[in-house]
């Protein structure tokens, strides 16, 4: 054999043994369940023996504060998604606390892990619930070549919208009760004034004093207007939404020094002793900390933009007091701005509670949302800025709450 042939031949050579190392130390088979810790993050995937290449990344809600990592828990749609032939994958996060900048990144290196092992999907979904939604909605604007997909429910999918919110609630709680509690020093000192002074000067739900009603008007303007079951829920939360200005540990803290209520612009009914004008001209406004909702200094703690590229499907409950449904309208109202509102299809559960769905209407949400991007067949949603709420949700509510105005025993 001539000398050329003989190089042909140890190219040849070198270039199936190369090829053999490959496979031998490539991605492993597409089949299992793996639990760790990666980049400080406790993580599970689960990835069935005939993966069809789907993969569904899940973020969870918030933990409350305190020091270690986040607690990690299977994606809630493991054996609907396992049953179809998709992977799935959720990560604990690195820490407790209110840091869905910190836990986007976290679920970015979830998926590169996963792509080490397994290889890379035909598509990813992103799957928020309630601070998940957060992750989830600022993934898909700040990542727009990474998912393909949204799902979020009982989501915070207005973003920081939410502690705008929550501050809000207690500026007018403040001024029609009469009682400073933004003046407070502390959270002992917060809890004192709610349960004292501010209670005897505006009662509960079902039991309210002049003042407590005038609060009862503006909340459920602030919440987004007359809702299935809005007293149910407003019984639920009434007392947990009212926030100090000092809100405790450093991360609840980070969130906290974003809220600004300057752009509010306060509403109630008729009738009640007070005008419009009076209270947008005393309700006292809450700003931001310097620095705050830098798009620069840290997007995720900035205003959303509403521009996603990919189609997103959200499922909310009418009467969620902990992540009000006004969060829905204001970001279906950021993507008419921004020209995407058609990549935004949304589902108005009739309940009361936060993130008490019936694991059906997740399962079929999920699944017409895979028939959306694979087929583009765009599922039926509700018209969350409709006028006229009272019959919002019947198409996706299994089954009327006993209190649900509609329902037969209210009838």
């Amino acid at each position: 054999m001539s000398r050329t042939g003989w190089t042909r031949l140890g190219a040849l050579v070198l270039a199936l043994v190369a090829a053999c190392l490959a496979v031998a130390t490539g991605p492993a088979p597409a089949a299992g369940f793996l639990e760790g810790t990666h980049e400080g993050a406790d993580f599970l995937i689960g990835v069935p023996a005939r993966w069809n290449g789907g993969l569904v990344m899940f973020a969870h809600g918030y933990e409350g504060e305190g020091d270690g990592r986040g607690s990690v828990r299977a994606s809630p749609l493991s054996s609907h998604l396992e049953a179809r032939g998709y992977a799935w994958a959720s990560s604990g996060y690195r820490s407790r606390g209110y840091r869905p900048d910190w836990f986007m990144a976290d679920m970015l290196a979830l998926r590169a892990h996963f792509i080490s092992r397994f290889g890379a999907p035909r598509w990813t979904i992103l799957h928020g619930q309630s601070m998940g939604g957060h992750v989830t909605i600022a993934s898909l604007e700040l990542h727009p070549e990474v998912y393909q997909g949204g799902l979020i429910e009982c989501g915070i999918v207005d973003g920081v919208g939410l502690v705008d919110w929550l501050y809000a609630y207690t500026a007018a709680a403040e001024y029609l009760s009469g009682v400073r509690l933004l003046d407070a020093p502390n959270r002992q000192a917060f809890a004192a004034l709610v349960n004292g002074p501010w209670l005897a000067a505006m009662g509960t739900p079902g039991s309210y004093t002049e003042r407590g009603q005038r609060f009862d008007s503006v909340v459920k303007h602030l919440m987004g207007g007359e809702l299935p079951l809005r007293l149910e829920g407003m019984r639920q939360r009434y007392i947990m939404n009212l926030n100090s200005r000092e809100p405790g540990p450093d991360r609840a803290q980070e969130f906290a020094r974003h809220a600004s209520t300057t752009h509010i612009r306060y509403r109630i009914d008729g009738g009640l002793g007070v005008t419009e004008e009076e209270l947008n001209r005393g309700i006292r406004r809450i700003t931001p900390a310097s620095g705050a909702r830098s798009r620069e200094g840290n997007p995720v703690f900035a205003e959303l933009t509403g521009q996603i590229r990919v189609p997103l499907m959200t499922i909310h409950e009418t009467a969620d007091f902990r992540v009000p449904f006004r969060l829905q309208q204001d970001y279906r109202r950021r993507t008419l701005a921004a020209g995407t509102a058609h990549l935004l299809v949304q589902r108005a559960v009739r309940w009361a509670g936060h993130c008490a769905f019936d694991g059906t209407v997740r399962e079929r949400s999920f699944d017409e949302l895979v028939e959306w991007m694979e087929r583009g067949v765009v599922p039926a949603g509700d018209d969350v800025l409709a006028p006229d709420l009272t019959r919002i949700g019947l198409r996706f509510t299994p089954a009327l709450h006993p209190l649900d105005p509609l329902a037969p025993a209210a009838r």
